[in-house]
């Protein structure tokens, strides 16, 4: 389907994602509005031990106004590539270090309205860091578990652990790892 923009406006600019709002004219001639928030991507990691644990973490997620299950992860800097925000946020996150790194996928988390690209990743080979964790002043209330990842599977079943890019990761990893 062909468009052009007829009219552009940037209605909030903010440090997490911005609000834009296009008028387009479609190729037949229709002109429609179009709402559009514009997100940098991040990095979301699913940390396995060679026990086949994995680290999940439980925050308290602002705009849901709950505490949830999920993996570490976090928003890519400006010009950042995936991978080293991957390890930055798995050691800030969980106090841990990994020396493999596997890509799973990449996932667009509503492209309906945003352009949000989120880049799973598997590490392994996981060593604890001497300075644990280094949690920002929104996480400070997270916590961080080691779980068997056939009980995250379990958690996903029962509906207790509903965040997607976590769910994507956890069913590739297992099945990764021969857990399908």
């Amino acid at each position: 389907m062909d468009w052009k923009v007829l009219k552009h406006t940037t209605l909030f600019n903010g440090h997490i994602f911005s609000a834009e709002v296009d008028e387009i004219e479609y190729g037949s001639g229709k002109t429609s509005r179009r709402e559009v928030i514009r997100h940098p991507g991040g990095a979301a990691i699913l940390g396995m031990f060679a026990d086949k644990d994995i680290l999940l973490v439980r925050q308290r997620r602002y705009p849901l106004g709950e505490t949830i299950w999920e993996l570490p992860a976090g928003k890519l800097d400006a010009g950042e590539d995936p991978l080293d925000c991957a390890r930055r946020e798995f050691e800030e996150e969980t106090g841990h270090s990994a020396a493999t790194w596997t890509h799973l996928t990449s996932i667009f988390t509503s492209p309906g309205f945003c352009d949000e690209k989120l880049h799973l990743y598997m590490a392994t080979d996981i060593t604890a860091l001497p300075g644990g964790t280094r949690l920002e002043e929104g996480e400070l209330g997270m916590t961080l578990h080691r779980v068997p990842i056939a009980d995250a599977i379990g958690m996903i079943e029962r509906r207790e652990l509903a965040d997607a890019k976590s769910i994507i990761a956890i069913l590739l990893g297992a099945r990764i790892q021969g857990n399908s």
